[in-house]
């Protein structure tokens, strides 16, 4: 038979392991107001009908850090995106003011029920501009699952493959990445066009 703990003895010193995302970014707090799903049974049929976020944890060669990410549904297209070694309520609201500024505001705006999403400063940003908020269900990643899929392109095709020695290294190729995300890389989903050229095209056709 098989000793199970003497293999993972002998994993742990060979240091093998399974590369997962390991740190916790979707903390609640038991005192912020939660809100509703609003996805549910929703045809989104056009662009700014509802944007969704989320954050995620990069490692690197040393350490980690905090990447957050705005993305349209309605064509996958990554509308904003930052790294941060820390996340706070503050830099997540910093992050959704700057995309506001530079898209305009959404119709819908879908987020998880992390303490920095249900926290006053972000939710009140989002009431000033007549967006609605609509959060997922607790333990229920699969409601978020476009930006689950972003979170699962920057990592398998890039980040694992490219571990980056520091911030700085990190922030250039993940704009590197995100730019080949948005302008190069077809989406079956979309018939093969890029997020940019449906991003673009509906705007036009707006």
């Amino acid at each position: 038979m098989v000793n199970e703990k003497r293999i993972a003895r002998s994993y742990k010193l060979m240091d093998i392991r399974v590369v997962y995302p390991r740190k916790n970014t979707s903390k609640p707090d038991k005192g912020h107001k939660k809100y509703p799903y609003l996805l549910k049974g929703l045809k989104i049929e056009r662009i700014n009908q509802v944007w969704a976020t989320d954050i995620t944890w990069i490692p690197m060669k040393q350490g980690f850090m905090y990447m957050m990410a705005i993305i349209d549904l309605k064509s996958r297209y990554v509308l904003n995106w930052s790294i941060s070694n820390t996340m706070d309520a503050a830099w997540c609201t910093e992050v959704l003011k700057e995309t506001i500024n530079m898209h305009g505001c959404p119709e819908i705006f879908n987020t998880d029920q992390g303490s920095q999403f249900t926290s006053l400063m972000f939710t009140d940003l989002l009431k000033e501009n007549d967006i609605a908020i609509s959060m997922d269900g607790k333990g229920r990643a699969i409601d978020n699952v476009f930006i689950e899929r972003l979170w699962r392109s920057v990592k398998v095709e890039y980040v694992y493959l490219n571990p980056a020695n520091g911030g700085v290294a990190l922030y250039k190729g993940i704009k590197e990445y995100i730019d080949f995300y948005n302008n190069q890389r077809p989406h079956q989903s979309l018939d093969y066009e890029t997020p940019n050229q449906v991003y673009q095209s509906l705007r036009k056709a707006a």
